[in-house]
């Protein structure tokens, strides 16, 4: 086998590789997530449940956090809501427990300046 053709069969191998790398993995928590945010956005918004309001099914995995006691770290999801017209971010932090989904905290912050 020449250089050349040994060249094209590694980019060949690498073109393979770099697409499964790139994809996300689902975070096991995810659908967790996704079935909290709805009533978290509802509660924030003081939206009734008569009103429209919609959860983007996008579960971002943001990096690890610090325990506030011990060495332990969480996992933080991130999902986005609308509610009208406001956009709202909601994080879901989560104990790294494995085959558990131990919500520790959530926050939602809506996604507009007051200045």
């Amino acid at each position: 086998m020449t250089a050349l053709q040994m060249t094209a069969v590694a980019m060949a191998i690498c073109a393979l590789l770099v697409p499964a790398q790139a994809q996300e993995k689902t975070h096991p928590c995810a659908a967790d997530a996704l079935k909290k945010a709805e009533p978290l956005l509802r509660l924030q918004s003081e939206a009734g449940a008569d009103q429209p309001l919609d959860v983007e099914t996008t579960v971002k995995v943001l990096a690890p956090v610090k325990a506030l006691k011990g060495k332990g770290r969480f996992d933080v999801l991130e999902v986005w809501g609308h509610v009208y017209k406001a956009s709202y971010r909601m994080r879901f932090i989560y104990a790294q427990i494995p085959n558990s989904c131990a919500l520790m905290g959530q926050e939602i912050l809506e996604a507009d300046s007051p200045y």
